[in-house]
């Protein structure tokens, strides 16, 4: 049966709504402040391992800590958004998406920054869904739709650039707490702006938000989560299998307990789209191909081949480049071409230029580098922004919130897993290497580490340890990309399947 979405619909034949290009420059910063949180603490890796001293897994903690909470509050906050209004949980969220920053910025142990990210993700759960709800409910028209939807995610890109960039400078001249302080300002625009350009769209009757529900969500994700990331550092323990079974058990009940509500917390008929589903699909294992890779890159540049950070920022900068690009005419070969094509397309694209920098080196010069992250970003922001687009046309206006918080699951949820999965490929293979006697056993922990031990050991050991250490978190990094190749390839082919006779939605 064909899934095509029907273009005709009462509830779309409204009047363009004025001001809606202005309220989107505001949805616009929202998704700055998230991309540039995640984006920066790339950069900021090493300086953290140098001052807190983490531990190897205190330091993968710290970077998909704030994954895992947000893909486990996402639905909840999703559709909190559609019974209270999504402008109240935008502003609100945003609002302690500044404060918490702060308190990022000032965290003075391993365990206090992990607890500061963790409560970043519960502000940062209320923003992503919200933005991308009200683009359903502030555009009308679906050729409008789809270029906000395109504007919504080039924007996105562009602060995973202005995140290194911007970042990369306060390293040089600040400490590493100020690259969390730069979303000060842009949530102080993003609130005093929202009050006046955003219309408050809500569930006309969404019945009550059950709480039951969100516990159940919230336990199942974290628990799985946990369970894949310990199991893939440690391999399977009695703590890993239990977690494991809690988390698929509350899951299930999450999934029975949506079955049997009238007015359930998430729909579970959006998953029988088989365009919905596909895109959800897609979204999660690209994220998981890419993510693990994206977060030990700017390690890789600065600890391997010892560029400053302002200068590995803007070696980040063709991905960017790339998907704000493709991210704006996305929608448009969509329509012309097809939709599996261009996702396909864009995905096998990636899965190639994962495999290209398996041939990385500390060597390696950067016009090898950069065209392998330009075609990255081209092909992420075809993908993308087309699936955003799919969803979000799924779906009634009045679910919008919930169908945007599993979009955003998906792509937290592979986040978290591909940092955990691929992360740990990088992190085991690195605590192998081959260290001469006198190497301090704090320089396994990590590439920081290492370096930081080196200062205290005699000039031809830490030479030598550290040229052991260099090869062996490269060769993590090849299989990462290897492995994150592989996962795209192979997403590329099913989404050609699962997204057949997909199209997007055109104007009556």
């Amino acid at each position: 049966m064909t899934s095509t979405v029907q273009p005709a619909r009462v509830a779309e034949a409204e009047e363009k709504r004025p001001g809606r290009w202005a309220a989107l420059t505001v949805l616009v910063l929202a998704v700055l402040l998230v991309a540039v949180d995640a984006t920066v603490l790339g950069l900021a890796t090493p300086y953290i391992s140098e001052d807190l001293s983490p531990s190897g897994t205190q330091l993968l903690w710290i970077g998909d800590v704030y994954s895992f909470v947000i893909a486990g509050l996402l639905v909840s906050m999703g559709s909190l958004g559609d019974r209270i209004g999504r402008k109240r949980i935008l502003l609100v969220g945003a609002t302690a998406f500044g404060a918490i920053s702060v308190l990022n910025a000032y965290a003075t142990t391993p365990a206090m920054l992990i607890a500061a990210r963790a409560l970043l993700g519960v502000a940062g759960a209320t923003l992503m869904p919200a933005t991308l709800a009200l683009i359903r409910n502030l555009f009308h028209d679906p050729r409008e739709r789809s270029l906000a939807v395109g504007i919504w995610g080039a924007a996105a890109s562009a602060g995973t650039a202005v995140g290194p960039i911007a970042g990369g400078f306060l390293l040089e001249h600040f400490w590493w707490g100020s690259v969390f302080l730069i979303n000060l300002p842009v949530m102080v625009v993003l609130v005093l702006v929202g009050l006046r350009t955003l219309p408050e769209s809500r569930n006309p009757a969404p019945g009550p938000w059950d709480l039951i529900s969100v516990v159940l969500s919230l336990v199942g994700m974290i628990a799985v989560v946990y369970a894949v990331k310990e199991a893939a550092t440690h391999g399977l323990t009695g703590v890993t299998a239990a977690a494991a079974l809690l988390g698929v058990a509350a899951l299930c009940g999450f999934v029975r307990r949506q079955l049997t509500m009238p007015r359930p917390l998430l729909d579970m008929r959006l998953f029988r789209n088989r365009g919905f589903s596909g895109a959800v699909l897609a979204d999660l294992l690209t994220v998981l191909g890419m993510s693990g890779l994206v977060f030990f890159l700017s390690q890789f540049l600065q600890l391997v081949q010892g560029r400053h950070p302002f200068e590995a920022g803007l070696a980040e900068v063709p991905a960017a480049v790339g998907a704000v690009a493709a991210g704006l005419v996305a929608a448009r070969a969509a329509r012309r071409y097809s939709v599996r094509a261009v996702v396909s397309g864009g995905l096998a694209a990636v899965g190639v230029a994962l495999a290209a920098l398996t041939t990385l080196s500390q060597s390696t010069g950067y016009p090898v580098l950069g065209a392998a992250l330009l075609v990255v970003g081209v092909g992420a922001g075809f993908s993308f922004t087309v699936t955003a687009d799919v969803i979000l046309s799924s779906v009634p206006k009045d679910q919008a919130g919930a169908a945007s918080a599993v979009s955003e699951t998906a792509y937290e949820l592979g986040a978290a897993l591909g940092i955990a999965l691929l992360g740990s490929i990088v992190t085991g293979v690195y605590r192998g290497f081959t260290a001469p006697p006198g190497t301090p056993a704090a320089a396994h922990e990590s590439l920081g580490a290492a370096l930081e031990a080196s200062r205290t050991m005699p000039a031809p050991t830490a030479a030598d340890m550290l040229t052991a250490a260099r090869d062996s978190f490269t060769h993590g990094l090849h299989l990462a990309s290897g492995a994150g190749a592989a996962v795209l390839l192979a997403t590329a082919v099913a989404a050609w399947f699962l997204l057949r006779d997909q199209r997007l939605e055109s104007a009556p």
